[in-house]
């Protein structure tokens, strides 16, 4: 190979502010050890919570002193192989999902944790990790069934715009939450029955008055009000799953006065289950495989956001980006 370094972004510091925590530095490339790959990376999903989170010292089950690497989905291609890797071509199209993998030009990795895909896209980058959990948190968290109504918050998100086809698919009713016309108009082409502009109309009222038995499901990413609002619209038997709570990523959290949960979760034999995929690990192999076979088959269809990031030095902007809620579609960066 010509190139001799590569470069990374990584946090130099615990900061409340993603950009001042980051910084890129050069290293040199490694040939692949004998089970490993050298993987040029295309494409790198952004996952803004997770970023900024990681970068506060905020994630309870990582326990990092900086500096260390960001970044964990990523798409490429392969541009060297260890002498004992059988099952992988240079110039394969691979995913990989490791944390510190995501944001760098080049990485190595050994090769059981690479995901050969048909190309280096990031339509496929959409499903592997973000899809993966949009069906594992409604399937194994949320017991989603059929005929029952859902609801998807932030629906046209990365996440979000996956768990409306997902729950469309498995027969169900699907409400989805935004807070733009060029998103609502996404919702409508992904078959979503009843969308919720946020800030034309009160989600409070709407579900209040058309649906008065109450939502079957939720998948919740937004927190703060909305959730509250989700809460107190559960059916009877309900549940809610707690994916993220945007609202108060990079913030300090809001501090909150009132009755205790239980009183509004008792009496409808309801229920609130928060998600987070390295608990389920277990799931993954196979949502995967089921998720690529959907987008393969033209079943399922992949959103990602048109606005353009290039390279590491874009990282940050597209952090922002995603968290101030512009985005329509998965937000990724280009290498």
């Amino acid at each position: 190979m010509n190139v001799k370094i590569y470069r990374k972004l990584r946090a130099k510091q615990f900061h409340q502010d993603f950009k001042s925590a980051v910084e890129i530095v050069e290293i040199t490339i490694c040939q692949p050890a004998a089970n490993e790959l050298l993987i040029q990376n295309k494409f790198a999903g952004v996952n803004g919570g997770f970023d900024t989170l990681l970068c506060r010292g905020d994630v309870p089950y990582v326990n990092l002193i900086p500096p260390f690497d960001l970044g964990v989905e990523a798409v490429g291609k392969v541009v060297a192989i260890g002498e004992n890797v059988k099952d992988f071509q240079i110039g394969d199209a691979v995913i990989t999902t490791v944390r510190g993998g995501g944001y760098r030009e080049y990485q190595v990795i050994d090769a059981n944790l690479a995901v050969k895909v048909r190309e280096a896209t990031p339509e496929v980058l959409t499903l592997i990790p973000t899809g993966v959990s949009a069906l594992v948190a409604l399937e194994q968290v949320g017991e989603m069934k059929s005929n029952e109504v859902v609801l998807v918050t932030a629906a046209a998100g990365g996440t979000g715009h996956i768990a409306v086809q997902l729950a469309k698919l498995a027969g169900n009713y699907v409400i989805g939450t935004c807070s733009s016309e060029v998103k609502a108009k996404l919702l409508r082409e992904l078959g979503c029955d009843r969308i919720i502009n946020y800030r034309t109309e009160n989600l409070n009222q709407v579900l209040k008055q058309e649906y008065p038995n109450g939502i079957n499901l939720i998948f919740e990413c937004v927190g703060k009000a909305v959730f509250d609002t989700c809460v107190e619209n559960l059916a009877v038997r309900g549940r809610l799953v707690v994916v993220g709570f945007i609202s108060e990523y990079a913030k300090d959290l809001e501090q909150i006065t009132q009755p205790r949960i239980y009183h509004q979760l008792f009496w409808k034999a309801a229920s609130v289950k928060g998600f987070l995929m390295p608990h389920y690990k277990e799931h993954m192999a196979e949502g995967r495989d089921r998720l690529l076979n959907l987008f393969y088959t033209d079943k399922l269809k992949v959103a990602v956001d048109p606005t353009q990031f290039q390279g590491l030095e874009s990282i940050p902007d597209a952090v922002e980006y995603l968290l101030s809620g512009q985005n329509c579609g998965k937000v990724v960066v280009r290498f």
